[in-house]
């Protein structure tokens, strides 16, 4: 698609939007596979002064209701199938509830060529000469929603705004100097933050070629490489690790790659440090949250150890620093401890959650990430670990208290938790310790047909089932994760 055709389709969209009786701030969710078509409505909602609201295409029906729920969308925008079966049911499911908030369902069939407005084929589409009337979102307003897991279930939404990402994109052209002749491959969802700045934002703000991977495989990604020359490559830790564990790699030309942005989790030095000199290109990294955008960053020009050893040098315009002791009572530029931020790439908290903005938010308006960091004399940073109970599968945050909360409904099962179990890909599995009912069994394939029935989301889904005649508990009578991880993985390995 030519920018001209984006430009447009953007605006059908946008009028078509404002047609419909949706005035500015109106919040409209969008739930799609990663396509043009995406990128085309979250335009034409800025443009309309809608709040789109970003919706994964690998959400289920209880999590997709519960996210229009709390944004108050009225309007779902969907292609024709969600999965695999139609959009048009899909809505009934999810608005079957009569206090449903949504309304109306609008199916985008092609690249804006066609409109489906609650089952109705619109057969006279309203003149887009009216674009020019259109109220826009200025770069300081709530632009998007867009989902990331919270530590107590239910996704949160953290509202965007697109004066973030032009400031980002800033940071971005200084760590590779990335100009308009640039071709850029985005392999991760368009919907979260690493998604939106090298899709949506940076690639537009120069006019550089964008690909989209309508669905990540390795054969695609790497045939995309070669076929589209890309010189920037934005995927997590786990699909350039997949990469390279595949024969795959062989066989595609991928000189044009100068630059691979990557992090989402933990990147393993050895492996990036392979992926350089196999492909030629060096491997970047911010380090982050959805939240906050990045607090530090890696440059072409870092040294391999700087680049491959840390999260890169502390951006001085988010004023970071760390809190030495667990009563936060001290902080400092350097040392060892939980990081915080105040600055121009931080979103403004979550949408309609007062309790989760007080726990994001310090009194003074610093936003808290949930890892710990060193950050050394020179300004570096490296990330020790994590202080949030998630696990990170693929560079996706999973929470755990959401895990099991859907493995307790089971009734077989009396006690459960999740953690992460060690993985050479995906850095992070979802395990389960569970704990059974007197005189009950259970496998890993009951709990997926029995989640797969309650219609969950598949990132809950456990991969690894660990059946115990006890969880260790602490003095609080909470499960004590750091002993159960110990009793699981004595040598932090995932053994059976």
């Amino acid at each position: 698609m030519s920018w001209l055709s984006y430009h447009e389709a953007a605006n059908r969209l946008a009028v078509l939007l404002v047609h419909l009786g949706y005035r500015r701030g109106d919040m409209v969710a969008v739930l799609m596979p990663d396509s043009l078509e995406t990128h085309i409505a979250f335009l034409a909602c800025e443009r309309a002064g809608l709040v789109a609201v970003a919706i994964t295409p690998r959400a289920g029906v209880e999590e997709i209701r519960h996210i229009s729920s709390i944004s108050d969308a009225r309007c779902l925008i969907t292609k024709t199938e969600y999965r695999a079966f139609a959009a048009g049911e899909l809505f009934k499911e999810i608005t079957r509830n009569p206090d449903a908030k949504l309304k109306q369902h609008i199916i985008i069939d092609g690249p804006a060529e066609r409109y489906v407005v609650d089952g109705e084929i619109l057969e006279n589409l309203p003149s887009t000469n009216d674009a020019a009337g259109l109220p826009g979102t200025a770069p300081d307003e709530i632009f998007l929603l867009n989902t990331t897991s919270g530590t107590t279930g239910m996704p949160k939404c953290v509202k965007q705004h697109q004066a973030r990402w032009f400031a980002y994109a800033e940071y971005v052209h200084d760590a590779c100097g990335a100009t308009d002749k640039d071709v850029f491959m985005r392999a991760i969802p368009s919907s979260v933050g690493f998604g939106l700045w090298s899709g949506h934002f940076t690639p537009t703000l120069l006019g550089a070629t964008t690909v989209i991977l309508p669905g990540f495989t390795v054969e695609r990604m790497l045939a995309g490489i070669e076929n589209h020359k890309v010189s920037v490559l934005a995927a997590v830790s786990t699909q350039f690790l997949m990469a390279l564990n595949s024969d795959a790699i062989e066989k595609y030309d991928l000189s044009s790659l100068a630059v691979l942005f990557t992090g989402g989790e933990a990147v393993p030095f050895a492996k990036a440090a392979e992926f350089e000199d196999r492909v030629g290109a060096k491997v970047l990294q911010f380090y982050g949250s959805n939240e906050c955008g990045a607090i530090s960053y890696t440059k072409c020009s870092d040294t391999r150890e700087r680049r491959l050893n840390t999260a890169g040098h502390v951006i001085q315009a988010m004023d970071v620093s760390v809190i030495l002791d667990s009563a936060g009572n001290s902080s400092a530029r350097t040392g060892l401890g939980q990081p915080l931020c105040r600055g121009p790439l931080m979103s403004f908290g979550y949408y309609n959650d007062e309790q989760g903005n007080s726990r994001l938010f310090s009194e003074e308006g610093f936003m808290l990430l949930e890892d710990k960091v060193e950050i050394d004399q020179f300004g570096y940073l490296r990330v020790i670990g994590r202080i949030g109970d998630f696990i990170i599968r693929g560079g996706k945050n999973i929470s755990a208290v959401a895990v099991e909360n859907y493995a307790l409904k089971h009734p077989a099962v009396k006690l459960a938790a999740a953690l992460p179990v060690p993985d050479p890909v995906y850095g992070e599995r979802v395990g389960l310790a569970v704990v059974l009912e007197e005189g009950a069994s259970l496998d890993l394939g009951d709990v997926v047909s029995f989640l797969l029935e309650q219609e969950i989301s598949k990132s809950y889904f456990p991969e690894k089932l660990f059946v115990l005649n006890e969880i260790p508990m602490g003095s609080g009578g909470k499960v004590a994760k750091h002993e159960l991880r110990r009793k699981l993985f004595p040598d932090g390995d995932a053994t059976e």
